[in-house]
């Protein structure tokens, strides 16, 4: 066996070795000189006696552990057919709680920025292992060294249990974030200079990690992408986990749910979500979200929600990029059937739900009147579209931004506006767009659909683009455009020409000027 240096690094092996703060690891190297390590565990498994805990740092081992396969991811919803990628047993043993490290120098001395990404799933789907988060082309054109890893979703880890902490889930994250401050130097990579990215659910747990005492001095920067404004009340919560008991004829305890397999919790989770709309006049906008878990603003692990904290200077040390994609819902309406079938009737219940004032964002009839009266060509389904666009995922985003501005802080905010070729071009620049910008990984993985099955040359392009931003701003660059104020408010709008000018969804910001993000109530 190859020597490990002093720092812990093997250089130019073709299975370059590493230890870490619990034991050696074995990855695989490539041509490049670049050398990928999978499967780390950052954590111990949360099962047993740890089931619904806070997560406990992973003990050592002996000898080298091969680290070149993905750790078992959580367990799955039902969504996209991701509860199929995942083994029944593998998922009962628990072992989720781990990470990878692409880095293009795996030299201890390289000093070279980080980037840990949080996947997005809704809080219910999500792992490490698919093949649009690889980071091996991220790490190797963008000399960063590239973190991904998997945490708790859904019931597991987000779900209001009596005797567990909340924000499980979130926990995992900050576990996982101090292994990168303790390990990540022997990978090539500064401790100092990490950037925390995330998209949809992952730039929701973002926003929280921005606010958490026990995240702060983790990371220096962050790419927050689709802001999930859905973040929940204890006592919404808390309601919602008793339907879950309930389906099972159990409470919402750490005894009574630990006692069933973790496999089975997901089916139980969606079948909740199905019958959101039975909960309307309790659970207001989430039950016609269809959205069964989220993090939950406890008084603890997360003292306040993001909006409001940020406003208070909670995050004012970390520079934030902070964006979202123009047509954000078009792809939760091609999921659910509705494309070209949206009713009058159903416009007219979204609009009262979803728009913006009142309780939680609900804005009743004149939530209605005013999209009505503020987009008079629109049509009952692009106004449905366009109400869920902004109170899911355009305005929080907007509002973090300004948030983090009001508290002290800089934020720099972007739109994609690039409209995806795939499926004949009906999703425009939908959610997820960004996912294989990101990595550039245009052919893999299903955001690789919304490419087609030849990505144009402008998608190659602007990913390039998209990239030279995320890895300058790790490295201390800046993202390329200048930082968002509320006079000017200049963003860059990522196309086939990228162009930097006046926020583009102004009607949308006038509506919501007032409104304030928060955590979602318990209604009736």
């Amino acid at each position: 066996m190859t020597e490990l240096s002093a720092e812990g690094a093997v250089m130019g092996a073709d299975e370059p070795q590493v230890r870490t703060t619990a034991g050696v690891v074995r990855g695989a190297g490539e041509a490049s000189g670049s050398a990928v390590f999978k499967g780390i565990p950052f954590a111990e498994p949360p099962v047993g006696a740890l089931r619904f805990g806070a997560p406990v740092p992973v003990r050592s081992w002996d000898g080298v552990r091969k680290s070149v396969a993905y750790g078992a991811p959580p367990p799955q919803s039902a969504a996209f057919g991701m509860d199929a990628l995942v083994s029944g047993d593998a998922v009962d043993e628990g072992d989720w709680l781990t990470l990878n490290v692409w880095t293009p120098d795996p030299d201890p001395g390289a000093g070279l920025p980080v980037i840990v990404w949080m996947h997005g799933g809704a809080y219910v789907i999500g792992m490490s292992g698919l093949p649009e988060y690889d980071g091996g082309r991220l790490a190797r054109e963008g000399a960063v060294v590239v973190v991904t890893l998997n945490y708790r979703v859904g019931i597991e880890g987000f779900a209001q249990i009596e005797g567990a902490p909340a924000n499980r889930g979130l926990l995992d994250q900050v576990a996982a974030l101090e292994w990168v401050r303790d390990n990540i130097r022997a990978f090539g990579g500064d401790p100092g200079r990490v950037t925390v990215v995330g998209q949809s659910a992952g730039a929701g747990s973002l926003a929280a990690l921005l606010t958490m005492e026990r995240a702060a001095g983790l990371f220096g920067r962050a790419v927050a992408q689709s802001v999930p404004g859905t973040f929940f009340s204890p006592e919404l919560a808390a309601d919602i986990a008793r339907e879950f008991a309930a389906e099972m004829g159990v409470r919402p305890t750490v005894e009574d749910l630990g006692a069933v397999a973790p496999r089975r919790l997901p089916a139980v989770a969606d079948a909740v979500g199905a019958r959101g709309g039975a909960f309307a006049e309790r659970w207001g906008p989430t039950a016609h979200a269809l959205i069964p878990v989220a993090p939950v603003v406890d008084g603890d692990v997360l003292p306040a929600a993001p909006w409001e904290a940020l406003a208070s200077g909670a995050g004012r040390d970390v520079e934030l990029v902070v964006g979202h994609t123009r047509d954000e819902f078009r792809l939760m309406m091609l999921l659910r059937g509705l494309t070209g079938e949206v009713t009058g009737d159903q416009a007219a219940v979204a609009l009262r739900t979803f728009g913006p004032g009142g309780s939680g964002g609900s804005g009743g009839a004149a939530g209605g009147d005013v999209y009505r009266a503020a987009f008079p060509a629109a049509s009952d389904e692009e106004l449905y579209e366009l109400v869920q666009s902004d109170w899911l995922f355009r305005m929080p985003s907007l509002h973090l931004a300004e948030a983090q501005i009001a508290g002290g802080g800089r934020a720099h905010v972007y739109e994609l506006v690039w409209e995806a070729p795939g499926m004949g071009g009906m999703l425009g620049a939908c959610h997820g767009l960004d996912v294989p910008l990101v990595f550039g990984n245009l052919g893999e993985g299903l955001p690789a659909l919304l490419l087609g099955e030849e990505p144009p040359a402008e998608a190659e392009e602007l990913s390039r683009l998209v990239r030279a931003a995320w890895t300058g701003f790790a490295a201390g660059e800046g993202p390329g455009w200048s930082a968002y104020d509320v006079e000017q408010r200049s963003v860059r709008l990522f196309d086939a020409k990228p162009s930097v000018a006046p926020y583009p969804e102004e009607v949308s910001r006038g509506l919501w000027r007032e409104h304030v993000f928060g955590a979602l109530p318990l209604c009736g």
